[in-house]
């Protein structure tokens, strides 16, 4: 199995994995695909597809910020049983940000990613994909470290239409078993400007920016 980097909308994996993306995620989730031009050639966005004879099995997309020694996992797709997809994605996934983090001399510090909580939000099915089932998901994410902020969670829909996508938790993976609390102000700043693509936030959001800001420490919860 082969882990490609995409930089560049007219690479035909692209294309295959849009069509994946597509299936997998629900629409609010899924970024136009003529507007994946500026993001593939951003140098800070790591899209990275898992090919299997010819064919785009997985794909995971990531972004490490060095001021904050951070990264954000947006993405993961497995789209099939029965080829360790997920260990295949999140090792590769792992090893380019340490190296990242390396040329940035420091150790990485953690990485955020948001996750559905299915236990209050039923009905994402995730194209039938039962390996992408949400219950599962969250598990693998607590396998693998992840913690849940201590927060009421939205964020602005990926459709750019004002509304408020809810029903998901922002989780933080650290790198070391220590820290059991986030700066606030570094869960603001991230927010904010990982975000910052979309030009109409729906006003849940704007107002918990502001509730995270007015904090001096975000606590991480068990998942």
């Amino acid at each position: 199995m082969e882990y490609k980097r995409i930089t560049n909308i007219e690479d035909s994996n692209f294309k295959k994995l849009h069509d994946l993306m597509g299936k997998i995620f629900p629409p609010e989730e899924v970024l136009d695909y003529g507007l994946w031009k500026e993001p593939l050639e951003d140098p800070s966005i790591r899209v990275f597809v898992a090919i299997d004879d010819d064919q785009v099995v997985g794909a995971t997309e990531y972004r490490y910020y060095p001021d904050w020694n951070i990264a954000m996992t947006d993405f993961t797709i497995i789209s099939k049983p029965g080829l360790s997809l997920g260990r295949f994605l999140a090792q590769n996934r792992l090893k380019d940000l340490q190296m990242l983090a390396k040329e940035n001399e420091k150790e990485l510090f953690g990485m955020f990613a948001e996750i559905y909580d299915p236990y209050r939000v039923e009905h994402h099915e995730f194209g039938g994909v039962k390996v992408m089932d949400p219950y599962v998901r969250r598990e693998v994410l607590s396998h693998l470290g992840y913690n849940r902020l201590d927060l009421a969670y939205v964020h602005p829909s990926w459709e750019n239409n004002g509304e408020a996508v809810s029903g998901l938790d922002l989780c933080f993976m650290p790198t070391s078993d220590e820290v059991h609390s986030l700066p606030a102000s570094l869960v603001k700043d991230f927010l904010t400007a990982y975000y910052s693509v979309l030009s109409n936030k729906p006003q849940e959001w704007l107002t918990m920016i502001d509730k995270i800001g007015n904090k001096e420490t975000i606590e991480l919860l068990p998942l």
